[in-house]
């Protein structure tokens, strides 16, 4: 894929310079809340040190800057020492911890600090969600501010980049996803490299080491699964079958895969149609391209023939993105009857309904099923191609 803009080039030259693309929380000061605790989740490689080292960097505070990968603050932390705890902290404002989801009880510490040196502010970064919420979450009730990072939104190259500099990258994004290495890699060879990498030795990493998992092989199978049924709802009784595992260790092996940002569930809507599917969950990946690399698919969209489930992937995550980064409340969901009418996405926000039909080309434009008219009648509705997905996802 060859993309000759002047503009994209430049600002390939900056992402090259730079290592890293502009992001929504590039000024952390719109989020940090000083004396109060900032919680940054992500998946792995999107670039959460990257943010925390530049505001770090301009900032005033005297800081004092640690990781959860260091044993002795492990132990440190870990141990709810109060005496040990103030002396680490002694003389700073603010203390900032990488990776803080490998420190045991780091909640409860940070509680300690928070209740007893108000005047010191604090950032903990974590790349397992399911590790750091349920560390911090009980302990610092009122006491946090949590925000996710994800890899590169459209939104976010959109400050670079013009609307139809994105579109003509579209078929990019599907295939090898926007993970910060992957955009700024120079070649297809070199995002399959990164994807590579980051499937085998980041992503998955903090999966197979916790404790009780039968292995990387179920897992894998189990993504393997998941990516050939993007869209689809899937039944855990199916996956169970395949991967010769009890139905409720699978339930717990996709809670994990989804709070280590690796997927997402979506769940079903119903309000009035005995007919309406409720049970069932879809998932979708948080990014194309580790969903590829988990089938190691490359090849270009032309050559494919999951064009449709990459699409209404990718438009998932970004508009996944843009209602994380712009705080837009409110659930969504599929809507799917027992007679195979269907909307792939679903929002409430503020009492309003609207509906979405993703469809790779404009051509196929359709209107909203007669069972869905039927039933929620105030429903806005809208089919989101590659000629108007940027008004859904920026």
């Amino acid at each position: 894929m060859v993309f000759d803009s002047i503009n994209i080039d430049k600002f390939m030259e900056f992402c090259y310079s730079y290592s890293m693309i502009p992001r929504y929380y590039d000024d952390l000061n719109k989020v940090f809340r000083p004396h109060r605790v900032l919680v940054i989740y992500g998946p792995r490689r999107v670039g959460k040190t990257t943010l925390l080292q530049r505001f770090l960097s301009q900032t005033s505070l005297r800081t004092k800057l640690d990781s959860g990968d260091n044993l002795r603050t492990q132990l440190l932390f870990g141990s709810r020492d109060f005496n040990s705890l103030f002396a680490f902290v002694e003389g700073y404002d603010l203390l900032a911890i990488d990776e803080a989801q490998r420190i045991p009880h780091i909640g409860e510490a940070l509680k300690i600090l928070t209740d007893h040196r108000p005047e010191l502010s604090i950032i903990a970064t974590g790349s397992s969600s399911f590790a750091l919420s349920q560390a911090v979450g009980e302990p610092l009730t009122g006491r946090k501010h949590l925000i996710t990072l994800y890899p590169i939104a459209q939104l976010e190259l959109l400050s670079q980049l013009n609307k139809h500099e994105l579109n003509e990258r579209l078929n990019e994004f599907l295939v090898f996803g926007s993970y910060p290495d992957v955009v700024t890699a120079k070649s297809d060879r070199a995002k399959r490299e990164v994807l590579d990498e980051l499937v085998d030795s980041y992503l998955l990493k903090d999966i197979f080491s916790l404790e009780r998992l039968r292995g990387s092989r179920v897992i894998l199978d189990l993504l393997k699964l998941l990516s050939f049924q993007v869209g689809q709802e899937v039944s855990w009784n199916e996956l169970a079958t395949h991967v010769k595992m009890d139905v409720k260790t699978v339930g717990r092996y996709l809670d994990i895969l989804e709070k280590a940002f690796v997927i997402k569930s979506l769940g079903g809507f119903s309000r009035n149609l005995r007919s309406e599917i409720t049970q069932k969950q879809k998932y979708y990946f948080l990014d194309n391209g580790i969903r590829n690399a988990v089938i190691a698919q490359y090849q270009p969209l032309s050559d494919r023939a999951d064009v449709g489930a990459l699409w209404e992937n990718f438009l998932f995550v970004e508009r996944l993105k843009k209602k994380s980064y712009h705080a837009i409340s409110g659930p969504h969901y599929f809507w799917r009857t027992y007679s195979q009418q269907e909307i792939d996405f679903v929002e409430e926000h503020n009492g309003k309904l609207s509906a979405y039909e993703c469809k790779w080309s404009p051509r196929s434009q359709s209107t909203s099923p007669s069972a869905w008219k039927g039933a929620y009648p105030e429903a806005s509705y809208q089919v989101i191609h590659p000629g108007n997905y940027l008004d859904f996802v920026t």
